[in-house]
């Protein structure tokens, strides 16, 4: 498909590549012959790389997939696969990520919530809070439409791309991720409202 491959046996020939070769997008195996295995491998690498993660494993359960997109995978694809969805997952997923974004340069305030699209911040009661860029990238989809509910296909094409727009499962985790870090109370959500059945909204009592 016209992509250079370099691999990478075990953990931390992974991490070590991903720092010196500063690759394009990796594919990161859950299961590793050896210690660490994939999941820390992501923890580790995003602490110093935002490069695109898709991780690939056996396991089906949504409780693995939900801990892949926690310690900051950008997608998670489960075996068995076919080569072509390989690749398009990998199109996907590198489009997303190199796709400009649209300008906007009005600050917005959000009750405690301060968001500043120019420099990608966002703080809460004047605090910096550290988002990842598909969390950034989510809030700030739902900032540039405040007090309005957006749709789950909407929110997911915007965010993730086309050909995620049924993906519930990717939206219900990262507005769990961005309640965790911007509600004072994550159960009973001040600012992102869920919309049952239909999307969420950013609330901004301070915007029109």
């Amino acid at each position: 498909m016209g992509y250079e491959v370099i691999a990478a046996t075990n953990g931390e020939t992974a991490i070590e590549m991903t720092a010196t070769e500063q690759p394009a997008l990796v594919l990161l195996d859950i299961m590793f012959p050896q210690s660490p295995d994939g999941f820390e491998i992501c923890r580790r690498i995003r602490e110093f790389s935002d490069v695109p993660i898709i991780m690939l494993t056996a396991k089906a359960k949504e409780s693995d997939k939900l801990r892949g997109f926690d310690v900051g995978a950008d997608d998670y694809l489960t075996k068995p696969f076919s080569a072509k969805e390989l690749v398009a997952r990998i199109r996907a997923v590198l489009r997303r990520t190199r796709q400009p974004e649209q300008m906007t340069t009005t600050p917005l305030t959000c009750g405690e919530l301060d968001i500043n699209f120019a420099r990608r911040t966002v703080k809460r009661s004047g605090t910096e809070v550290s988002l990842t860029r598909t969390e950034y990238s989510l809030l700030r989809q739902l900032a540039l439409n405040p007090n309005r509910v957006m749709l789950h296909g909407d929110l997911l094409s915007a965010v993730w791309g086309q050909e995620y727009r049924d993906d519930i499962d990717y939206l219900r985790a990262y507005v769990h991720y961005l309640r965790m870090k911007l509600e004072e109370d994550p159960a009973n959500p001040r600012y992102i409202i869920t919309s049952p059945g239909v999307g969420y909204m950013l609330a901004c009592p301070d915007a029109e």
